[in-house]
């Protein structure tokens, strides 16, 4: 057996593979046990790792096909995951403005797509470039960039405030902004 033939480190990416199961369940029991699950195909397909792939980007490619299995094997209990935090009861905003913040983006963050939240969490806290993050999510690196940019441009709402806000002229549009074009309006 030739094991020394390349480092197949998986202990040093724990931290990711975690933060990454986290992000695609929002459940912290939930994540273990994708990781868990993870490590074991891991290990079983210890074999197929080429040494010049990215380990990490390797482990979250199996980490992500699991979850995927996971979502076609069990939709209906996927319905009742994401209805379950609109049952939770709101509690009250925190006075400190950073706070609010972060519960607002984080809340925004985990309100996203799968698709969505997944591309943003491999490319922005990740940190794997768009080819390894397609790779990972087994899609085209233009459909990532597209879900990029959707996700990006949902977050940034928060900075912006609501996108419809009622005025005497109930026909215009404010705080709207347009790509390639101008945020000025004419009266």
């Amino acid at each position: 057996m030739t094991t020394d033939r390349h480092r197949f480190d998986i202990v040093g990416q724990l931290a990711p593979l975690r933060r990454y199961a986290r992000s695609l369940t929002r459940d912290e029991t939930d994540a273990e046990d994708l990781v868990q699950e993870a490590l074991v195909r891991a290990y079983e397909k210890r074999e197929s790792f080429r040494p010049e792939r990215n380990l990490r980007a390797w482990l979250l490619s199996i980490l992500h096909n699991i979850f995927v299995d996971r979502i076609r094997a069990r939709r209906s209990e996927q319905l009742r995951i994401g209805h379950a935090g609109n049952l939770a009861p709101h509690s009250e905003a925190p006075p400190q403005d950073h706070a609010v913040r972060l519960a607002q983006v984080r809340q925004t963050f985990l309100a996203l797509p799968e698709e969505q939240r997944a591309a943003l969490h491999l490319v922005a806290i990740e940190g794997l470039s768009y080819a390894e993050a397609a790779t990972t999510l087994a899609i085209p690196i233009g459909t990532l960039m597209s879900r990029l940019g959707r996700a990006r441009a949902t977050l940034r709402a928060i900075e912006d405030g609501p996108v419809l806000i009622e005025r005497p002229d109930p026909t215009r549009i404010h705080h709207l902004k347009i790509v390639g074009g101008s945020d000025d309006t004419t009266d």
